[in-house]
């Protein structure tokens, strides 16, 4: 699909943006919607996962029946069966009358199932069974009807997480999850925040009759810092707020901003010192780049701190006071905060404070008196555990790069960005564990 065509998509349906993970995730909708698989569509509340249901139906031959968007959390439990599958005059107390449901209305047509992880376990049994056969019951009623429905649904918990704590079906997950789509949140969407924020704010403007809300430089790029846990529908409350209270100053700086954004909702990351506005540091990497160089090279630095003491340990009797003393003092930045002590005047003597108490452990002369096969077994475990945890996180990064671009059809440029690495990094892991 070409970006001028799904240009034209945003354009009908009202969608701003141009960050590349929402252009895929249109891309998808596109191309699903002549079929009639089932699509699950995830993400986090309030980040548009309704537009991309009807995105689906539009563009599906099935654009001239009735399309019905159904959220399945603000049903009751007691009433959901009988809102999508109908029920008999007196089936139970209050039905004085008999009553079609969604599935049986929305025949020929689309159905959207909302927050389809807040469906109970009775009805999703019911609804594996219209999307095996196309047949349901009626409550209260034993005869069997048919209906032919195009299923979308949308959810904004994990449902791999409900299978495995009993409350979602595995088999209706597998039936559902056909065709995924995600909707990615605000806060990774960039300049579409402010774009957003643009039209949200052109349009409270000509429904109160007032001039438009402008934004300094300083004030954009601390919109586009907010996490917006409430995406979408967050961001254009607070501009309708900022619309409707900002009466004499019609330009908002950072600061006056600041005032409308929640503080307990602010960006938790942690600050980087000369650091560029948009979260990128002198040398060219972003706050997420740093952090994973901070955690490998922590790391690589526990990692040296074994060997080191692996070597004091096989080497203890070898070593005179001023030796160890020096090979500490070489490797002083290992130790900061290990609980190791300073080695003390005696020659051969290591100390450091016992979980116990004040007293020692002691490396010293006397530990040539272990025998060689204690000392042996000591210095095997200490090697076996330093490699171990080295080839456990070298397996967790792998794992971690297979899935992400499992998740995105080997597209490794948004492989990239939902692993929160650049596509340079991304291409150098790829080679690292030979996995191009």
């Amino acid at each position: 699909m070409t970006s001028s065509e799904i240009q034209s998509i945003k354009q009908r349906f009202g969608i701003i943006g141009n960050a590349p993970a929402l252009n895929y995730a249109i891309q998808v909708a596109a191309q699903v919607a002549p079929t009639d698989m089932t699509v699950l569509i995830t993400g986090e509340s309030g980040s548009g996962k309704e537009s991309f249901s009807k995105i689906i139906h539009a563009l599906s031959p099935r654009k001239h029946g009735q399309f019905i968007a159904v959220n399945c959390g603000a049903i009751p439990e007691g009433t959901i069966d009988s809102e999508l599958f109908g029920h008999e005059k007196g089936s139970f107390t209050g039905a004085s009358e008999a009553r079609k449901g969604y599935f049986e209305v929305t025949n020929g047509g689309t159905i959207f199932l909302d927050e389809i992880g807040e469906m109970p376990l009775g009805t999703q049994a019911r609804l594996l069974r219209v999307l095996e056969n196309g047949e349901f019951i009626r409550v209260g009623s034993s005869k069997v009807q048919k209906t032919d429905v195009r299923v979308v649904t949308a959810t904004n918990v994990n449902l791999l997480d409900a299978v495995r704590e009993g409350r979602f079906r595995e088999d209706l997950y597998y039936r559902l999850n056909t065709v995924p789509i995600t909707v990615p949140p605000l806060r990774e969407r960039g300049e579409d925040i402010y774009l957003l924020f643009r039209k949200f704010a052109t349009d409270f403007a000509e429904r109160y009759r007032v001039k438009p809300i402008t934004l300094t430089p300083d004030a954009v790029q601390e919109l586009q810092r907010f996490r917006f846990p409430g995406n979408i529908r967050q961001l254009k409350n607070i501009a309708e707020q900022i619309s409707v209270l900002q009466t004499e100053q019609r330009e908002v700086d950072s600061r006056r901003l600041r005032h409308y954004l929640p503080q307990d909702q602010s960006s938790n990351l942690p600050m980087l010192i000369g650091a560029t506005a948009d979260g990128v540091a002198p040398s060219g990497l972003s706050e997420r780049d740093l952090l994973y160089k901070v955690l490998f090279d922590m790391r690589r630095d526990m990692t040296d701190l074994k060997k080191l003491v692996l070597e004091l340990a096989a080497g203890g009797a070898r070593y005179d006071g001023s030796q160890a003393q020096e090979l500490v003092r070489q490797n002083s930045h290992l130790f900061a905060g290990s609980g190791l002590a300073a080695y003390e005047g005696s020659p051969g003597r290591l100390s450091r404070p016992t979980d116990t108490g004040n007293e020692s452990f002691i490396i010293s002369q006397a530990d040539a008196d272990y025998e060689e096969e204690d000392e042996a077994q000591r210095v095997e475990d200490i090697t076996h555990e330093t490699e171990e945890e080295s080839l456990s996180l070298e397996a967790k990064e792998k794992e971690m790069i297979v899935k992400a671009l499992k998740k995105h059809h080997n597209k490794r440029k948004y492989a990239a960005q939902d692993l929160g690495i650049s596509e340079r990094t991304l291409y150098r892991k790829l080679k690292q564990y030979d996995l191009e």
